[in-house]
């Protein structure tokens, strides 16, 4: 006999041990994360932590097998954030106090609540692009052997960029107490001390470099217009990391910086505010992505014009001058076929585990509800560089699967209340509630 897991039930069964045992999805309507039309009535025969088969209909059940029917749910492949801070909780825009108050040890304690509700949310995979790095590393490490739980990461450590840049923690600090302990590991002056540091974060376990072209918003100090890094910093940095394997995330919000990044050769700008037409064309001759990380603006604008009090006061000065050029940006940039990549910057102003809020006010912004589903599978699992892993409900991908009620394609705020979660065929929530 087969078993069965209804989902609305929380009836969850363990798969049957044996070589032949598999589970079988059924999904009542299917969004591949491939750019296909949607399917309905799909199977999906998952074997281990991969999937092995995706039938059109509902075939017979083989004895030993395991049913899981989301025939009366919409199915997607897990989703991807491809900028998130997964050890950055609770921060409301202090950065001095956060700099003096909490260790690598505290944001590791929050990074464990933070990766569970990015799962639990439907986000399968995640890249972390600026924290602790030993803190980041060790949490990688922690979920991947399953003793916590999270998304799949991929982790940049400590965010690169110079004396007095939008990653120097000395930022806003008297020189008497300046130099804080390890201070300076996120701090690159120079080529040599670039490559230097990118070869370091290599060897701690990063998997891609996050440098800072240009000042920031949350920031004190640090002008988010100018470019702050010199190209042959710039150079050195993407040249030393693509000879190790590792992509480069450019956070830039002036033209120049963006655009002295983009033919420096990063993989992706965050951000990327102040681009033009110009700009855009840089993108695609670069086959660059574009992470706007527009639920992050839309945070702080709102903090900054009701609570400026809680922000530093020239990060609120920052925030509403910058934060609603993010929008035009963006629709500028999808309109000319810009590659997009969807990316929150979660850290506090937005909560781990609200991320699909992105993809809403993607198509609120006039963004094709299949478009924006795609950044967040196939256009996200591409800048990974794990297209053949992650990003799709297709032969040989792992068995991530997310399922929920209604169609995103029809309103995107499904996606905010995902109750089925399946991670390298595990599964993690059903009926809405944590399994295990």
């Amino acid at each position: 006999m087969h078993r069965t897991i209804l989902a609305l039930a929380c009836a969850v069964a363990l798969i049957p041990s044996g070589a032949t045992a598999h589970t079988v999805v059924r999904a009542g309507k299917l969004i591949d994360g491939t750019g296909a039309p949607p399917r309905e009535n799909v199977s999906i025969v998952v074997d281990g932590d991969r999937i092995v088969e995706v039938r059109e209909g509902f075939a017979p059940i083989a004895q030993g097998d395991t049913l899981i029917d989301l025939s009366n749910r919409t199915v997607l492949p897990g989703l991807i954030d491809m900028h998130v801070h997964i050890t950055v909780t609770g921060y409301k825009g202090d950065p001095i106090r956060r700099a003096v108050t909490q260790s690598g040890y505290d944001v590791l304690i929050d990074g464990v609540n933070d990766a569970r509700a990015t799962l639990l949310a439907g986000f399968t995979s995640i890249r972390s692009v600026g924290d602790n790095t030993y803190a980041v590393v060790a949490l990688k490490k922690a979920v991947a052997d399953g003793k916590v739980p999270g998304p799949r990461m991929w982790v940049a450590g400590e965010a690169l960029g110079p004396t007095g840049g939008h990653s120097d923690p000395a930022n806003g600090l008297i020189p008497d107490i300046a130099e804080l302990p390890h201070a300076r590991d996120a701090v690159i002056d120079g080529p040599d001390e670039a490559r230097s540091t990118v070869r370091r974060l290599k060897r701690e376990g990063a998997d891609l470099i996050k440098i800072m072209p240009s000042g920031g918003v949350m920031s004190i100090g640090d002008n988010p217009y100018l470019q702050l890094m010199d190209d042959d910093e710039l150079k050195v940095v993407v040249a030393t990391a693509h000879a190790l394997g590792m992509k480069v995330a450019a956070h830039a919000h002036g033209k120049q910086a963006i655009e002295h990044a983009l033919a420096a050769g990063v993989d992706s700008v965050e951000h990327g505010t102040f681009a033009d037409a110009q700009t855009y064309k840089l993108f695609k001759q670069h086959n660059a992505y574009l992470v706007p990380t527009l639920l992050v603006g839309e945070r702080v604008y709102e903090v900054a014009k009701t609570h400026p009090e809680q922000l530093n006061p020239s990060t609120a000065a920052k925030a509403i001058a910058i934060a609603p050029v993010l929008h035009e940006n963006f629709r500028a940039a999808a309109a000319v076929g810009v590659k997009i990549a969807m990316g929150t910057d979660t850290f506090g102003l937005s909560a781990h585990g609200e991320n699909a809020q992105e993809l809403v006010l993607m198509t609120s912004l006039g963004m094709k509800p299949m478009d924006a589903i795609l950044t967040a599978t196939r256009n996200a699992a591409d800048l990974l560089g794990a297209s053949d892993d992650v990003g799709a409900v297709t032969k040989g991908h792992f068995a991530d699967l997310i399922a929920v009620e209604g169609d995103p394609l029809q309103d995107m705020a499904a996606l905010r209340n995902v109750d089925f979660v399946m991670k390298g065929g595990a599964i993690v929530k059903a009926g809405g509630k944590p399994v295990g």
